[in-house]
């Protein structure tokens, strides 16, 4: 028995293949060919939209760019961002990261064990993650104690000073305890071992208001993950290319980044591409307390 038609298509659906067969083109692309397309202006108005928020932030990739679009109410394939980014010279910045050495962990002070580890943090101020890195200025370093809240990487303290003594340090924790005045014997503080963290008046102070002590293990960065993340941050998207004329400007456009850009702008995407502030407002509406005491296990 022969078939009247082609097995298993459409009579339109064989021609199609048979005409694209001589002209020695892929269905595919004729289908793509004949597809609808985006009208010259919606196009040009999508780049506009891309355009000005990349260049608000270089640093941003088209991830970022795309929850932005997103949060504008625009939607869009993440590749199609991607491919716009590159066509227009808009990639993110990127530099070789170059960290000093800023801890000094061979010292007498006791080392605490590390708490921290396989716990993961169900509400704010459960964990806090401390950190130091040095800032270039015109003609000179000075360095950063940095304070971030674990679950909403939020950052709640920090301190500038020419030094790397264990005041620096210690400011930076006075001002978080300030600010968030946990609860005692409900919070763990996490940090390297260096000497400014486990010297006997930091130690004291965590002590003193029933703050559990952590310290990461011996070269091992990924123990302190978090603060290093936005250290990372923090050097590609403000410190880098940027000349600080004394310490003083330094603290003035460094408070800015953490509190305008870091704090109320910047979207993570650990936090569903949101602002750590946020983040933040967004738990306390739904009746998150700040001293949730549970910690869940991976």
């Amino acid at each position: 028995m022969i078939a009247d038609a082609p097995q298993g298509l459409a009579h339109d659906e064989a021609n199609i293949r048979h005409l694209c067969g001589l002209a020695e083109v892929s269905r595919a692309g004729y289908y793509r060919r004949r597809g609808p397309h985006w009208e010259a202006r919606e196009d040009a108005d999508l780049r506009d939209l891309i355009h000005h928020i990349a260049l608000a932030d270089r640093h941003y990739g088209y991830r970022r760019v795309k929850r932005e679009l997103l949060r504008q109410g625009v939607v869009v394939n993440h590749k199609r961002v991607a491919r716009l980014l590159r066509e227009d010279n808009l990639l993110a910045l990127r530099v070789k990261p170059f960290v000093p050495r800023t801890t000094m962990s061979k010292h007498d002070c006791p080392i605490r064990p590390n708490l921290t580890r396989s716990l993961k943090p169900t509400g704010l101020d459960q964990i806090w993650v401390a950190d130091i890195t040095y800032v270039r200025l015109a003609e000179a370093f000075v360095y950063l104690a940095v304070i971030l809240d674990a679950f909403s990487r939020k950052v709640i303290g920090w301190a500038l000073a020419d030094h790397l003594e264990a005041s620096l340090a210690l400011d930076a924790l006075d001002m978080a305890l300030t600010a968030r005045n946990p609860a005692p014997d409900s919070l763990i503080h996490h940090s390297d071992r260096g000497v400014q963290y486990a010297s006997n008046l930091y130690v004291e102070r965590l002590e003193s208001r029933g703050v559990a002590i952590s310290m990461s293990r011996p070269a091992n960065p990924y123990d302190n993950a978090k603060a290093e993340s936005f250290m990372k941050t923090l050097k590609n998207e403000e410190v880098n290319g940027k000349i600080y004329r004394d310490l003083e400007d330094a603290k003035r456009q460094i408070a800015a980044f953490i509190e305008t850009v870091y704090n109320a702008k910047r979207l993570h995407s650990a936090l569903g591409y949101k602002p750590p502030q946020e983040f933040e407002a967004e738990l306390r509406g739904t009746g998150q307390t700040m001293n949730a005491p549970a910690l869940s296990l991976n």
